[in-house]
């Protein structure tokens, strides 16, 4: 998992540096402003739209491995400590049944809310 998750990420950076060079070299000096599309407004506002859909689940998954070391560093830190180590399970449904452990929860929701 380790090796693809990397493999994917430099895919991924290459892909968005060739676009990025690519566009710059046909139009060097109108990078935001040189594409002259700008009717209908409504489906630049739907491109817009995808693209920032786009980086908000790829932010996601990049923040993942980060989210899993500082998650393990503090478990081996604190073992015996309630808030880091409990896991609450809450029934939603028949069928359903979500975990929740305090830790990650404030944890995750500071660094989304500080990086952002």
């Amino acid at each position: 998992m380790k090796k693809a998750s990397a493999t994917s990420i430099l895919l991924t950076t290459t892909l968005y540096l060739c676009c990025a060079c690519f566009g710059y070299a046909a139009l060097p000096r109108k990078m935001l402003i040189g594409f002259g599309f700008y009717e209908p407004h409504w489906l630049v506002d739907l491109a817009n739209a995808c693209v920032v859909l786009h980086l908000v689940g790829g932010y996601q998954v990049y923040s993942q491995p980060l989210f899993a070391k500082a998650e393990r560093w503090i478990t081996k830190k604190l073992p015996d400590n309630e808030f880091v180590n409990n896991v609450y399970t809450i029934k939603l449904s028949m069928l359903t049944v979500f975990k929740l452990n305090l830790l990650r929860l404030c944890f995750r929701t500071t660094y989304v809310a500080s990086t952002t």
